[in-house]
């Protein structure tokens, strides 16, 4: 059904810091990592790209995964391949995850709000058709987990996912590429991007190349700050990747929602107690 108000963003604020599990407990990487791999980067492109098998090439998982700069993925892929399998991923993946979510959650782990919100939350992200969601339709494939920690965290994973394929249909649409995004939200948020994590590393004059492409477009001003263009189109970014994260909600009826809202709040509120914001 379609709701009257949309629910994509309140959703994703209570959705994404189970979807972050991966990236913020270290059980993830410590169990990835126990299967061979090198370091937390190994165990990163393992984890995420495992769905999609361990022939598909480095430069198709960097068009997937949109934001990496250019060889990035191929440092990594498919050389882990060579460590452990897909399978292997997989498994280790989803096992540190519950054993992350089971420390921050403490004994609400297996309270009945986390079962019923993992059954509503799988309903949702189940639901929504797969056509142009390389990555979310690579996970619909994966059998679901049986047990409700884990069917939580697979659930919260699709959804991610689901509106990560979005977020990238957005920024193409905008003609923002995957550095270029990262600049964008840098400054959207008043961070210089040299000081913003994931282009932060990048050499000097490869990430001062973007930010003079973005200039020249009248994204950013001369003082370094984004314009009202620059700014308008982040707005406009965000507000597609709402829209097209709304489907799998739509497979959800209004009461439905508020319960699986209510269970989710005092998980989500659990978990960003323990992660940097």
């Amino acid at each position: 059904m379609s709701h009257p108000q949309p629910v994509a963003r309140r959703m994703y604020d209570l959705v994404e810091p189970i979807g972050l599990v991966p990236y913020f407990a270290d059980e993830s990487d410590q169990a990835l990592m126990a299967l061979g791999l090198r370091n937390p980067w190994d165990a990163y492109f393992a984890g995420r790209a495992a769905p999609l098998g361990r022939t598909v090439p480095a430069e198709v998982v960097h068009a997937v995964f949109y934001n990496f700069a250019p060889g990035e993925v191929a440092r990594h892929l498919p050389r882990v391949w060579d460590l452990t399998t897909p399978e292997a991923a997989l498994a280790a993946r989803e096992r540190g995850c519950v054993a992350g979510l089971r420390r921050i959650l403490g004994d609400r782990a297996d309270a009945p709000g986390v079962a019923r919100a993992g059954d509503l939350l799988l309903t949702a992200a189940t639901s929504a058709p797969v056509q142009g969601r390389v990555l979310y339709a690579a996970l619909r494939t994966l059998p679901v987990p049986r047990e409700p920690v884990a069917r939580l965290w697979h659930a919260a994973t699709l959804l991610r996912e689901h509106r990560g394929d979005g977020h990238n249909a957005a920024l193409l649409t905008e003609d923002i590429g995957g550095t270029e995004a990262h600049v964008l939200h840098a400054l959207s948020v008043s961070m210089p991007a040299k000081e913003f994590g994931r282009v932060g590393h990048l050499p000097s004059a490869q990430l001062t190349a973007v930010i003079d492409g973005m200039r020249s477009r009248g994204l950013i001003g001369t003082d370094g700050w984004l314009t009202a263009a620059g700014h308008a189109t982040k707005e406009r970014v965000e507000a597609t990747t709402d829209r097209l994260a709304e489907a799998p909600y739509n497979a959800l009826s209004p009461d439905e929602l508020e319960l699986l809202a209510a269970d989710l709040d005092p998980i989500s509120a659990a978990i960003r107690a323990v992660f940097p914001s």
